[in-house]
């Protein structure tokens, strides 16, 4: 394989628009009044005394243990965008991967549905030198292998554990086939984006047609354009991607342990509290049947829906009285610590080079 650098200047580039700041501010404070009612909500239930004597009964080894899930997360999350760039620019680090990885997971958690992470991504990398349709293929291709690991992890435990998982779920089986559909929509969609760009440009065009008919979208002949010059840049990344069989692999595995990883964090907070009885491989369908519910919830962070998720799935599985804290520490895990770290992230940083190369991958 021939290797041809150019330079690639952002300026020439359709520019990554950040989030907006009136609507970031909203979702923090949803948010924080979140954060107030459940801690009011457990003081009114459980008691101060009580509360108090039970962060003193806490195995704190699970807690680190908890810890070390979260960072492993986080850092196959970084690692999974490392893989594609770094194919693309050579220049690219993985200190950078990382950075750009937690802005992901922090505007995940503060906007509706998770809508907010991979735009302030992709705006991040243009700071680099990247082209928005590289960051774009890059971060859909992590997508696509991130859900594909997670749909066929969370099936092959299940499966295992079928029986169980039949008796937990059976009232709400439903929302399990519906939860997994839509994964598998999804990535059968970016698939479909790499391999058939004619069709996916003809949807596209379509849609965005209609919502210029109703007034929603102006300066359609533009925006179609763009619209094209993504797909293409896409595809030929997409077909680049698909000739490195080994690159996938990797990802694929990185993505196997990340979910893992996350899973696990919930059977650290069952095992803190001093419960036992059930296994890691037990807690892990159940807490994967959690992240298909968490998806309809509309709120920043499923908030409200993650936390009455936990209690309806995990209620008679935790210690009685147990339960209200283990929602708070799941969540300071999952919610509360990737927004406040991820929030360091956004300190500005002043890049070595404002240029970077790319590195073609031409046969």
């Amino acid at each position: 394989m021939e290797e041809n650098t150019n330079v690639i200047k952002t300026e020439n580039e359709e520019e990554a628009k950040p989030a907006n700041k009136k609507a970031t501010v909203i979702n923090f404070l949803i948010i924080l009044l979140i954060f107030v009612g459940l801690t009011v909500y457990m003081i009114k239930v459980d008691g101060i005394d009580n509360i108090i004597n039970l962060l003193k009964q806490v195995d704190y080894r699970w807690v680190a243990g908890g810890v070390v899930c979260l960072l492993i997360h986080w850092f196959c999350d970084s690692l999974n965008l490392y893989i594609p760039l770094k194919k693309m620019y050579k220049d690219q680090t993985i200190t950078n991967a990382i950075k750009v990885g937690m802005i992901g997971l922090l505007f995940n958690n503060i906007t509706p549905f998770a809508t907010g992470g991979q735009p302030m991504q992709a705006y991040e990398l243009t700071k680099t030198g990247k082209r928005v349709s590289d960051s774009v293929s890059a971060l859909a291709m992590k997508f696509a292998i991130t859900q594909t690991a997670l749909v066929v992890s969370t099936i092959i435990v299940a499966l295992f554990q079928l029986n169980f998982f039949i008796n937990m779920m059976k009232d709400y089986l439903w929302v399990t086939i519906l939860g997994f559909a839509i994964n598998i929509f999804a990535i059968v969609a970016v698939i479909l984006l790499g391999v058939n760009k004619k069709l996916v440009s003809k949807i596209t065009t379509a849609i965005i047609k209609f919502l210029g008919k109703i007034h929603i979208l102006k300066n359609i002949d533009k925006k179609i354009e763009k619209m094209d010059k993504s797909i293409d840049n896409f595809s030929n990344q997409f077909k680049v991607m698909k000739s490195e069989k080994k690159i996938v692999i990797e990802m694929f595995i990185v993505a196997v342990v990340q979910s893992l990883a996350y899973y696990s964090i919930t059977y650290m907070v069952y095992r803190a509290f001093g419960n036992s009885g059930m296994s890691i491989w037990q807690i892990i369908p159940i807490q994967a049947f959690l992240l298909l519910i968490m998806m309809f919830v509309p709120t920043p962070g499923s908030g409200l829906g993650a936390e009455g998720g936990f209690l309806l799935l995990f209620n008679s599985v935790f210690k009685e009285g147990t339960i209200n804290m283990s929602i708070l520490f799941w969540r300071i895990y999952t919610f509360y610590l990737p927004i406040i770290v991820g929030a360091f992230f956004l300190i500005p940083t002043h890049p070595k080079h404002k240029k970077i190369t790319k590195q073609s991958q031409e046969n």
